[in-house]
């Protein structure tokens, strides 16, 4: 399973660093690391309560990080300017990640959209064109991170699903 990055430092961080793989309009950024912990401050002071002693705060079970790959997504408005664009690129993104999780080394990964994709060839803004597009470019990307980081084998993506058709 793959973690989301949710928390601004975190992806600052990554970003930080240097792309550790480039394609046309995709690179690919990783910290092995795991993400911050969020800082967790009690909503009322010893001294303001009432009675003796504040309960002691707990940290739930959810935020507890597991162990492997967390990845965040950048998507810029100014390369993708409709929101359906943006959201294909984003799923995209996390289906190629998902298949090739096992490949990849633990850590944090940040897969960001550094420049559009050609608006004359893909004039709809979300053709199954453009999805398989960017599905085989990033399947590529993956694959070779992959090999850089000891030769693994290249990730097999399955084609992407067809979009359900209007007449039914």
């Amino acid at each position: 399973m793959i973690g989301r990055i949710v928390r601004s430092a975190d992806f600052e961080r990554v970003l930080g660093t240097p792309s550790r793989a480039r394609s046309s309009h995709f690179a690919v950024h990783h910290v092995a690391a795991e993400p911050s912990l969020p800082a967790y401050r009690l909503s009322t002071a010893a001294a303001d309560l009432s009675t003796a002693a504040a309960p002691a705060a707990h940290r739930p079970v959810d935020e507890k990080p597991v162990e492997g790959c967390w990845l965040g997504t950048v998507v810029p408005k100014r390369h993708a300017k409709r929101a359906v664009t943006r959201n294909l690129f984003k799923r995209q993104i996390r289906a190629v990640f998902e298949t090739g999780a096992a490949t990849l080394p633990p850590g944090l990964w940040v897969v960001r959209l550094r420049a559009p994709f050609d608006r004359k060839q893909f004039v709809s803004a979300s053709s199954d064109a453009l999805r398989s597009a960017a599905r085989s470019e990033l399947a590529q990307l993956v694959s070779r991170v992959a090999r850089r980081q000891g030769g693994a084998q290249a990730v097999a993506v399955p084609a992407a699903p067809a979009a359900p058709s209007a007449a039914a």
